[in-house]
């Protein structure tokens, strides 16, 4: 079950960094042009704060595992990653847009958060 963790862990930070890196980095026009139509409902200020808890999940979901400190805090960061993406499935719902991408998100974050307190806790 550990390197189930490891694998999953991998894949999520790969997909929060860059996920929350091209929130941060680009501006919420640019977003929207760029196939991301559910940022018109938002402000250009919770696009960024999205982009930093996603950000920060990623980080919180390898850091422990990989320097041993406090490795509880992955799953714990699988499970705020898991809302936010459940979050993202609800907007993409109410605006009649494809949930399949966040729905696996949080589906795997969910799994992480099982795993990690099944192995670590």
């Amino acid at each position: 079950m550990y390197i189930a963790l490891w694998i999953i862990v991998i894949l999520l930070t790969v997909a929060f960094l860059g996920a929350g890196s091209m929130k941060l980095l680009r501006p919420r026009t640019a977003l929207i042009d760029g196939g991301m139509p559910w940022a018109e409902d938002f402000s250009p200020t919770a696009i960024k704060a999205i982009a930093v808890l996603e950000i920060l999940g990623a980080l919180g979901l390898i850091l422990p595992l990989a320097t041993g400190i406090a490795p509880i805090l992955t799953p714990v960061a699988a499970v705020g990653l898991a809302i936010v993406m459940l979050g993202a499935v609800v907007v993409h719902h109410r605006r009649h847009e494809p949930v399949i991408a966040p729905a696996v998100l949080a589906v795997l974050s969910a799994a992480a958060a099982a795993l990690g307190f099944l192995t670590l806790g």
